[in-house]
This record gives structure tokens, sequence and C-alpha cells, in this order.
């Protein structure tokens, strides 16, 4: 018998975890492991923020793919999908074509910027970390901001899902100002589609939406909850029922759909360019297909007055690709590896210390009581995880994940 064929879409946290799992259950004689990712380097999302605050930058937060993967006998290709055939059992890229027998989608997802006219940041006002360009771009306008202080508006679209950055970007920019003496002149608002502060999309947890008021409260931050941002402008944020909010820098996460190949691969999403799987992560429907992190449709945990979506951590993701990877690596030995609910534990940046929440699992009701604590070690952890993650995917070990993120 020849060696199986696996594929991986996607270089972040899905991909990667995914990665050195199979090869720590399969060895290279069993298995021919292939990532393909159209950027040639991981990148640590969750230090964004920083990169934007001017606390980081991207070459400090990501390393090549290439030599770690190589280390793992897990063949690399830097390539742009453009189809899959899942009948046909191939995946298409720029370059060529990789045919497979089992294929594991973690290729993230688009932000949906189009969502909310003026949110660019490169055909409009707005801005946006939820990549390292559009990173970039945020950290110069916040030296604009230092530079000629105004009003500054920080917020969610309806539908997003990525909701904790709004709080970090924030606290942190309030940390920011604050250290230069400008504070005083830079109004800042919060505009969230959540029913009340702290729902993040899983129903909230514990405390912390208790935390978040008076967290916003005692720094001036004015903040307004279920609210619909439908346009932004040079000078202010528009909002269904609510008028506008002045702001020089307008800050918005926004929804996130399906990359466009996946999107257009027939019958591997549902409408918004997510993949339906089971337990165990694999496809509904697709022999031999397995998704894991924001690629994976996930419904909301409820209905809101406007539409927040189900949160999607790289702490979540990690679980969902061990479980892919146990799983696959279990069927080629005519068996089934065992699944479970996901649960959640993070650190949310807040200037001059942080919180930690951890939940599970993430859907209400739990089995456990949510913990909800703040103070300035937890700071000191989010900055040590964030180097002991990096060094242990730089050297092919597995990652670090009590203290998730």
């Amino acid at each position: 018998m020849g060696r199986t064929r696996i594929v991986i879409l996607g270089g972040s946290f899905g991909g990667l975890t995914t990665a050195y799992e199979l090869r720590r259950r399969l060895a290279p004689e069993r298995a021919e492991i292939t990532l393909v990712a159209s950027d040639d380097h991981f990148r640590f999302v969750p230090s964004y923020p920083w990169v934007a605050m001017g606390r980081r930058r991207l070459e400090q937060i990501s390393f090549p793919l290439a030599a770690p993967l190589a280390a793992k006998k897990v063949r690399f290709a830097n390539e742009t999908v453009t189809h899959v055939d899942t009948g046909a059992k191939v995946v298409t890229t720029e370059a060529g074509e990789h045919p497979y027998d089992f294929l594991v989608v973690a290729t993230g997802h688009r932000s949906a910027n189009e969502a909310v006219p003026g949110l660019g940041p490169f055909d409009g006002p707005g801005h946006s970390p939820m990549s390292a360009p559009e990173t970039e771009e945020l950290g110069r306008a916040i030296q604009r901001v230092l530079a000629e202080p105004g009003p500054v508006v920080i917020g969610a679209a309806p539908g997003a899902s990525c909701i904790g950055p709004v709080y970090e970007l924030a606290f942190e920019l309030d940390h920011l100002l604050r250290r230069r003496g400008l504070r005083h002149r830079v109004p800042m608002t919060l505009l969230t589609p959540e029913p009340f502060l702290g729902h993040m999309g899983m129903g909230g947890a514990g405390t912390i939406r208790q935390l978040l008021e008076g967290a916003l409260e005692e720094r001036d931050i004015t903040y307004r909850t279920s609210v619909a941002i439908t346009r932004i402008t040079e000078g202010s944020v528009e909002a269904a029922g609510a008028g506008e909010t002045p702001s020089v820098c307008s800050i918005v996460i926004p929804p996130l759909a399906g990359v466009a190949a996946v999107a257009s691969s027939e019958g591997m999403s549902n409408p918004k360019g997510f993949i339906p799987v089971d337990d165990h992560y694999r496809h509904q429907t697709a022999d031999g297909v397995y998704a894991v992190g924001v690629a994976v449709a996930l419904p909301p945990v409820g209905e809101t007055p406007v539409p927040v979506n189900f949160p999607k951590t790289g702490h979540m993701t990690e679980q969902m690709a061990r479980i892919a990877a146990a799983d696959l690596a279990a069927r080629l030995e005519g068996r089934e590896a065992p699944t479970a609910e996901l649960s959640a534990r993070c650190i949310l940046d807040m200037g001059d210390r942080a919180a930690y929440l951890a939940v599970d699992p993430v859907r209400p009701p739990r089995n456990e009581i949510p913990t909800v604590s703040e103070g300035r070690r937890w700071l000191y952890a989010k900055q040590a995880f964030e180097h002991a993650y990096l060094f242990s995917a730089r050297h092919g070990r597995r990652m670090p994940t009590a203290l998730g993120w």
C-alpha cells in the first residue's frame, strides 16, 4: 500500500497544528503530508493589536514556515489555492495540482469589509487589524492621532465574531494616550453589536460583563451596545438609529466570510463560505475532507437584536485541529477517535493590566462557573505566552495551550 496523501490548506494556527499533530501520529513512510499556504510566514495574530500600538514589529511575531515544516518532513507549497474538486479529490493552485486522499481545510477567513461602506483601510477611511498589511496601516493611523489628536471610535460591525480585539484596542490606545499625556484630547467611543458588554458571541461568561463595564467607565470610554454600524466617513461613524459619532480614526472589526477558493468550490461551503462539519470536524458530505478553525461553520449561541456570531479563537482552532488530526489518524486504522466540546481560555490586554477568562464549554450552559480574573500578572503571562508559543511553533514542538489566547 502506498503512502496516504494528506493535503492541508493554510499555514496559521489550524494548518500548522494539524501538520505537527499528524506527523506526530503518522510516520513519513505512512503518510505524505503537504501544507499549502499563500503566505510563507506564520504570524502570531493575537499580537496584532501590539503591532498597531507600536509595541511589536511584524517580524518579531512571525517566522518562515519552510524550515520547521521541512524538519517534520512536511512538504511546503507556497501557493495560492484556486479550487477544490471534492469529487476528484484534487486541490488546484495557481502553480499546479495536489491530489489527496484526505484534505484538511484551515484557510481561515476573508474579512467582509464590504459589509460596512467606508471600512478600508485601502479603499476607505476605516481601519481594521484583521491582516498584517491592515495592522501596519492601522499603526500609521494611530501615529497620526498622536500627532493630531481627535475623537476615536473603536467597534465591531454587525455579524462580527472577533470581538475581543475591540476591547483590547480600546484599552491599549487609552493606555498609550495617557502615557503620552494626550488622553484629555482624544474622546473615545466603543460601539459593539453585542447586547451587553462581554457577550463576545458566547452569551457572556461569569463576571466579565461587570469587569468590562467598570473598566471602560473608569477610563472615561463611552460605550454603546446593540449598535449596528452602517457607514464610516472621514469624520464620523454612522449607526442605524443612533446617528453619527465624530471620529478622526475609526477602527472597526468586520464580519468574516470564507475565503474565495473555498466559497467558490462546489459542495464545499455554506452561502457565507464556511464549511459544515460534524463533531470530529469532518465535512458533512465530502469524503475525506476535514475543516478546522475560522473556516468552520459554527451557529451563533442565540438570537440578538444585532447579529453577533460565534467566536473563533486561536485556542479553539488548536482544539479543532487536534481533534481532526486524531480522527484522521484513527480512520487509517479503521477506528474513530474521541471528540470533545470546545473550551476557551484567553487573556485580554487592558493596557496597564490584563484580564483572564476561562469557559468550559464555550457554548452555554456550562459545566463549570467561568473564571474571570484581573491583574498585572496576567499581562506578564500574556507576554510570556507569546514568546513560548512562537518558540515552540518555530521549532516544531507541540504548542503550549495552558493559558489559551
